[in-house]
């Protein structure tokens, strides 16, 4: 699919760093108001015609590398930095080893926005489909680990639709009621799958292509499927999952959580996926509390080195001056750095995430009538631009 050139950086329509879909913007700079001339009648034919190839279903939506750096692709900030991303996750273990504590800790971490463990966590509402439980077991667990300290951001339900039946319009009703939501968490996959049994590829594919079609288009919100390890061994953990490839290959990343010894407090817990750092986690079980806490990491996570043209960038807005707009040469004059002002503006749309996720600043770059215009702001700010 092309993806139009004057599609501009997100503001928030689920959460606070989720963008509008690249089908919208397209649709909107066509309506703009076009100056008047020659070359302007020119390019609303060119555009009109785009669209129309995009219609016919006997082209390939091709884009170029030139349409690729071009474009500001909504961001997609981490829901916990380093350990869980938007899209769609597999948490796998073995029956008992603890996966519904840990999945409890990742669900009341991301509701009250406090740090888990080592890593900063995103603030958001939180949906925990708790398939296996009771309301009074999850009461007695949950004020077992957390005591006192509520969160109306946490939303349990221990009964839920299928895949094939309901399961799909509960969810989204859930995100119309909660726009703020950034993590879903069905335990078990099984129990909403309500096949007949039979395992291949090609259906397990199609599970996870349906559960995937569930979240909203706003690239904020991380599913995490609760699912069970085969009893046979594996030089790699993650080749444990139950069924087959098509499961871990439709997927954004895996989690695998396993024991050495069933009777053991200690724990190993293996990440894998598109958007992370492969990682090895130590874990301890505080057998007071019944928490996960982290003992150690195999590997320190690894930090993009400072880049001093985006700290430059942000260094332009401030909480005093919040919002900056002016053209790519008059950015590039600001921050006196030399710096072709095509350079500085490919530079910032190919890492408007990273502008926005380190320095908490909103990027947009667009075409005017008078060029290219682009538009810093301070994160917390909501004016239009």
């Amino acid at each position: 699919m092309i993806v139009a050139k004057e599609m501009t950086a997100p503001i928030s329509s689920v959460a606070a760093e989720a963008g509008q879909s690249s089908e919208m913007n397209s649709a909107a700079s066509i309506t703009q108001t076009p100056p008047a001339g020659k070359e302007n009648l020119q390019e609303l034919t060119k555009q009109l015609r785009a669209m129309q190839r995009k219609n016919d279903p006997d082209r390939l939506q091709t884009f170029t590398m030139e349409d690729l750096y071009e474009t500001v692709y909504p961001p997609r900030p981490p829901i916990i930095d380093g350990l869980l991303y938007p899209g769609t996750y597999i948490f796998a273990g073995a029956p008992k080893v603890g996966k519904s504590f840990l999945m409890e800790q990742l669900a009341y971490h991301v509701s009250t926005g406090l740090p888990l463990w080592e890593f900063p966590v995103r603030q958001g509402t939180v949906l925990y489909l708790a398939l296996e439980d009771t309301e009074s077991r999850l009461q007695a667990r949950m004020y077992r680990m957390f005591g006192v300290d509520t969160t109306p951001n946490l939303c349990f339900a221990t009964k839920a639709g299928t895949i094939t039946a309901h399961l799909e319009n509960q969810i989204r009703n859930f995100f119309r009621e909660h726009p703020d939501t950034r993590l879903v968490i069905i335990d078990t996959l099984q129990i909403v799958r309500d096949d007949d049994g039979n395992i291949s590829y090609a259906l397990d594919y199609d599970v996870m292509l349906k559960l995937m079609q569930m979240l909203p288009d706003s690239n904020s919100v991380c599913l995490l499927l609760v699912h069970h390890t085969r009893k046979l061994e594996a030089g790699d953990k993650i080749d444990m999952i139950g069924g087959t490839h098509g499961l871990t290959g439709a997927v954004d990343g895996s989690f695998v959580l396993y024991k050495e010894k069933r009777t053991s407090n200690l724990a190993v817990l293996e990440v894998s996926g598109r958007d992370q750092q492969e990682q090895r986690l130590y874990l301890v079980r505080d057998s007071q509390r019944l928490s996960w806490e982290l003992d150690h990491a195999e590997t320190e996570l690894w930090k993009e080195p400072p880049d001093p043209v985006l700290d430059a960038v942000a260094a332009v807005v401030s909480p005093e001056h919040p919002k900056w707009v002016g053209t790519p040469t008059e950015l590039a004059q600001t921050i006196c750095m030399e710096l072709k002002p095509n350079a500085l503006s490919t530079k910032l749309n190919v890492n408007a995430g990273r502008l926005l996720r380190e320095h908490g600043v909103q990027y947009w770059n667009k075409r005017t009538h008078n060029g290219r215009q682009i538009t810093l702001m301070v994160e917390t700010q909501r004016d239009d631009v």
